[in-house]
């Protein structure tokens, strides 16, 4: 995540036009977008202080510096904090490896095993999936697969059957390389994280690209379609809960409309695996 604020923040430059914020736009300009100075002059910070900044060398910058940054480049609320977070990264004595398997407090698993008309599960930074319940098993097949293979953006990116899982393959992938950028700045220290994205930009392109878009976005709720095998198209909406004992774990509930079609199908789907285990 080496000079991440600097990619960041010029991506978020060349998204505004000098017109939007009432400079002249006539002239030549080598890149799209406000010019460093522009910006400076705006937020009202000399342009030296603004490229420090850039340069990943304006770790002492003050909060309302990154607020005047962050209006003049109008950030929504995910992309200020996430300026904050690459901004001001934490001071690590070296990157931390995170091979352990993660811990799984039994409350937890009792929780989603109450779920039984949800399929839900629990994602750590990676988005690895550590645990589910037998809904969330029947739906995306975790026991079936290995640890390594339980990885949302791997499944995404790198599996075929990715596209054939979401049927909005398209808006699925921008989502998860948006929400694993979040993660990435959040845990700039977590060796196998970088490893995953990584991995990643060398094996697909789709993702390489969407990285380099540097979109970042928190998947806190929203809705999903599922083609499945057995059940057919499911429309899923969803809502991600952090663990407060835990906050680098979230549970992701689908929470289909009772009575619904969708939720009519997983109640038969749910029917369907508990006859095939036995």
């Amino acid at each position: 995540m080496e000079g991440e604020v600097g990619d960041f923040l010029r991506s978020r430059r060349a998204r505004i036009q000098p017109e939007e914020v009432g400079l002249p736009g006539h002239g030549r300009r080598r890149v799209p977008g406000l010019r460093r100075e522009e910006v400076a002059q705006l937020a009202g910070v000399s342009v030296d202080y603004y490229i420090r900044l850039e340069q990943g060398r304006g770790t002492s910058v003050s909060d309302a510096v990154l607020d005047a940054v962050a209006q003049v480049l109008r950030l929504d609320e995910t992309e200020q904090a996430y300026l904050r977070t690459v901004a001001r990264p934490r001071r690590q004595r070296g990157r931390r490896q995170r091979s352990e398997a993660p811990r799984i407090r039994p409350g937890i698993q009792i929780l989603l095993d109450g779920m039984e008309r949800s399929p839900a599960f629990v994602l750590n930074p990676r988005m690895d999936v550590i645990a589910w319940n037998a809904l969330g098993d029947a739906l995306n097949g975790f026991s079936r697969v290995t640890a390594a293979e339980r990885n949302i953006p791997r499944q995404v990116f790198l599996e075929s059957a990715g596209r054939d899982l979401y049927p909005e393959w398209h808006a699925v992938a921008a989502q998860t390389v948006a929400h694993l950028r979040v993660n990435a700045g959040r845990y700039a220290d977590d060796a196998e994280l970088c490893a995953l994205v990584g991995e990643l930009s060398l094996k697909s392109e789709d993702f390489r690209r969407l990285w380099a878009d540097h979109e970042v976005r928190e998947c806190a709720y929203g809705v999903k379609k599922v083609r499945h095998p057995v059940a057919g198209l499911l429309t899923l909406p969803y809502e991600t809960l952090t663990i407060p004992a835990a906050p680098d774990q979230v549970i992701v509930v689908y929470t289909p409309e009772p009575g619904s079609e969708t939720a009519e199908r997983l109640a038969l789907l749910g029917s369907w695996a508990s006859s095939a285990a036995r």
